[in-house]
């Protein structure tokens, strides 16, 4: 049986105590607790206390850590469960404490996976324009549940993904340079919204609700700038009909219509 000679309060931690026993005739330092358990244990100087009872101090103290590490990784951001388990197994907490003050958090509703994944895609909505086939493989990789994602999906409707297109769509026209055709623009915007997770068939009826003007003007100075690179290509390989017809290929895979191909050779032979 030892007693307890005197307990300190940490310099760089207020919140957290030395407790130093009497063991013969030294004086020595035996633990440090958290000033929950010193209150919950009724920690004084004078008290005795057993090998048990050291143990149980022990073992309580380093959950209470696990619980302020969870606490404070919650303090940037809402966290899945899984995410939270991921991250006290990184920092070497005990297996059960992590199981306990996960189980805790999740009666605490700090931790709730529900209000997690809709957290999640109401913010990457709003800064980064992704789409629900994104959304759903960036949850799965964070440890939620494929039925969650699906419910937290459900105020992410197709016509919502259409409006936030459109909106995007309409903004990206100013970007539009002069040195691509109308079509290629839009195949590559089409790409883009692939990219962010949007689906071919939402993409495509968004597109058919924006009004994309193709001046002439335009996508005739377009086809000068590529048509004119691509006979610098072919002039010296190819004559007569076999250049005009690969001429006539590369520009149409470019994105430009037959009727605007077919006028820009015709200016270049007069």
């Amino acid at each position: 049986m030892a007693v307890i000679a005197k307990i300190e309060i940490q310099k760089r931690n207020k919140s957290r105590y030395n407790v130093f026993l009497t063991k013969g005739q030294s004086v020595e330092y035996a633990l440090s607790v958290d000033e929950d358990l010193l209150i919950k244990h009724r920690l004084t100087k004078g008290l005795e206390i057993d090998e048990s009872t050291l143990i149980q101090l022990i073992d309580e103290d380093e959950k209470k850590k696990t619980y302020n590490l969870a606490i404070n990784f919650l303090s940037y951001r809402m966290r899945s469960v899984h995410e939270m388990k991921q991250y006290l197994e990184k920092k070497e907490k005990e297996q059960k404490h992590i199981n306990e003050v996960i189980n805790e958090l999740l009666q605490q509703g700090f931790l709730n996976d529900e209000e997690f994944a809709k957290a999640y895609i109401r913010s990457k909505q709003l800064t980064l324009m992704k789409g629900p086939l994104k959304l759903k493989q960036e949850l799965l990789q964070k440890g939620v549940d494929d039925a969650v994602i699906e419910a937290a999906m459900a105020s992410f409707s197709e016509e919502v993904q259409k409006e936030k297109i459109v909106t995007w769509l309409e903004k990206q026209q100013s970007k539009k340079s002069g040195k691509v055709s109308s079509k290629a623009f839009k195949e590559k915007l089409s790409n883009q919204l692939v990219t962010k997770g949007y689906s071919q068939r939402v993409i495509v009826e968004a597109l058919q609700l924006v009004d994309f003007p193709e001046e002439f003007t335009e996508e005739w100075e377009a086809i000068c700038f590529q048509g004119n690179k691509m006979k610098r290509k072919l002039e010296g390989k190819f004559t007569g009909w076999e250049y005009e017809q690969r001429l006539k290929q590369q520009l149409f895979r470019k994105g430009f219509p037959m009727d605007v191909i077919e006028q820009y050779i015709s200016e270049g032979e007069n």
